[in-house]
């Protein structure tokens, strides 16, 4: 990886917010985007397509080993298929949070994503890029917010009961946080942002700023 190449990890719980921070924060910054969850969900989109249990080590494992997964300019393309939209279903969602429990899973996708920083600068967002897969990224943000804000903000975007929603958010943040490979955790080095009482532009504003200031104020960033 070039020295000029910046990476900036962007961790935390689900409904935090990072998909639409970091999305925000690559374009800003002329880097690339990597969406990591939406990997976990490609690989969920096929375990819902061929019937499998997504807890089965034993046919998961060799399904993300072999899939074809690419993130190009806003979609997810898994084997040749353009599944952005497939993958968001909410049977998808349900399978993810299971299929990247599966450490066999987690290492297949860790290497994938390792690779995106051979290309260019990035930013990459999910539950453990600054702790296991990018731990020498120069810029690591844990972006947080209470599990009843996450849960409003969900029902905001997608619709749903907010109970049902707050309900499901605290099942995944306590499968996040306790399984045995790569748990959801803060890097020491990481900033902490909890965005409970922040606008997105706050939060974005913010982003940019720890960026700027761990990167010398952006002098050598490069795309």
């Amino acid at each position: 990886m070039s020295d000029k190449r910046i990476i900036v990890a962007i961790d935390g719980p689900a409904g935090a917010g990072k998909s639409t921070v970091a999305k925000a924060v690559a374009e800003r910054l002329g880097f690339l985007h990597v969406d990591s969850g939406a990997m976990y969900r490609a690989v969920a989109l096929m375990a819902v397509e061929n019937a499998i249990d997504p807890s089965d080590h034993n046919k998961l494992v060799p399904l993300a080993s072999h899939a074809d997964i690419v993130l190009r300019e806003g979609l997810v393309l898994l084997n040749g298929r353009d599944v952005t939209s497939a993958i968001r279903g909410a049977a998808v969602s349900q399978a993810a949070s299971k299929v990247s429990a599966i450490p066999g899973v987690r290492r297949a996708l860790v290497a994938l994503q390792q690779d995106y920083a051979n290309e260019s600068s990035v930013v990459m967002e999910g539950r453990d890029i600054g702790t296991v897969v990018y731990p020498y990224a120069q810029v690591k943000i844990y972006l947080d917010a209470s599990p009843e804000i996450r849960a409003r903000r969900r029902v905001a975007d997608e619709g749903g009961d907010y109970e049902r929603v707050l309900r499901e958010i605290r099942e995944r943040d306590d499968r996040d946080a306790t399984r045995s490979d790569s748990p959801l955790r803060q890097a020491e080095d990481a900033y902490f942002l909890d965005s409970s009482g922040m606008d997105l532009d706050q939060v974005i504003a913010e982003v940019l700023r720890v960026v700027r200031l761990k990167t010398s104020n952006g002098r050598g960033v490069t795309s």
